[in-house]
Parts: structure tokens; sequence; C-alpha cells
């Protein structure tokens, strides 16, 4: 996606330890035209899919797939990384690892927002390792749902959470694959479609 890599390039920033920093326009201060684009591209990229649900986690993921949700006419259910009084009754629970926070959280979600054979739509913001991908697919499957896809504004394709995804047979569709950083010289090296 041609806009969203321009925006990367001119306002992203990349520090040591491969970390790109997007928090100017993605996941912290939010560019709502910008993300407005990225989720018409998600339904584009998933027109000829069955959505019913759209599934991300807390929270970097939540204001992506709300608006991408208005062009799939669905609702979305974000995964939480803490137990609360708000969570009532049995839950889906899997653990997964955070790459940019480098803890373990519980993730879990309510079992009354997702049933057996609903057709879902994983997006998230990021993807390293897979780690968030893997414990959101984890508990679709528990749930016995149908993984219709995952939608990923920035893949890290020098790690291995996408290959990992793909080879598992379940479309990914990543709208920015960054190859490459250099934090000294501030550069980020797209694949190129």
């Amino acid at each position: 996606m041609k806009l969203l890599k321009e925006r990367i390039q001119k306002d992203g920033t990349v520090k040591e330890g491969n970390v790109l920093k997007v928090d100017q326009f993605l996941n912290h201060q939010m560019d709502i035209e910008l993300l407005n684009e990225i989720g018409k591209e998600f339904k584009r990229r998933f027109a000829d899919k069955k959505i019913e649900k759209i599934l991300t986690i807390e929270s970097s993921g939540i204001g992506i797939a709300c608006i991408a949700a208005q062009y799939f006419h669905v609702p979305v259910v974000f995964a939480k990384k803490s137990q609360s009084v708000n969570l009532d009754g049995e839950s889906f629970i899997t653990k997964i690892e955070s790459f940019t926070h480098k803890r373990t959280y519980d993730v879990i979600v309510s079992k009354k927002y997702l049933k057996k054979g609903e057709h879902i739509l994983i997006i998230d913001d990021f993807m390293a390792n897979g780690c968030a991908v893997n414990g959101l697919l984890d508990i679709l499957e528990t749930a016995g749902a149908v993984v219709e896809g995952v939608g990923i504004v920035i893949e890290k394709g020098f790690q291995d959470g996408g290959k990992m995804i793909r080879e598992r047979g379940i479309q990914v569709e990543s709208l920015a694959i960054v190859d490459g950083m250099d934090a000294e010289k501030g550069t980020v090296t797209f694949r190129e479609a």
C-alpha cells in the first residue's frame, strides 16, 4: 500500500533492536484518514471472503479493526491482555509473547463473543514473530470458528511470523512488508509486491 509506505518513510522512526516506531500515526496518535484507507484496503483484499466478525488484540489493533469493520459491516471483538471484573462467564485464554514489550500475556476473549462456525478475520497493527496472531488463531481454533484470513498493517518480513502463518495455509495480507531497517541511517526497506 503506497500511501502507508510513504507515511512510514516520512514519520516512522527506526530504533535499535529492530523496532519501528509508528506511534505518530498508527498506534499512539492515530491518523484517521490513513486508517480509513487501511480499512478500505483490507476490505478490497478480503472482498471474496465471508466475514462475520473481526478479531484483534488490545490495544493497538482496536482502532484499525474498528475502522476496517465499517467496510465489512461486522462487529469487532478484541482479546484482552488481562482479566477484569467486566469479563463474566467462561473465556477462551491463551498465552502470547510480545516482541515490543518483551513479556508474556494471558490473552482472554469471552466465550459469548466467539461462536462455533463463525467466519472471522484477524486484524492487527504489526506482525514480527507472529506470537499475537498465533495466540488469536489458538483461541479461534478452540472456539471452532472459521479463520478467513489475517490482515496486518506492517509485517516485519525479516522475522518468521508471516512465513509461519502462511505455511499454515492461512491467507495473510500485509499492507507493508518491511524487509530491512537500519537504525543508524534511519532507513526502512520494503518488499516489493
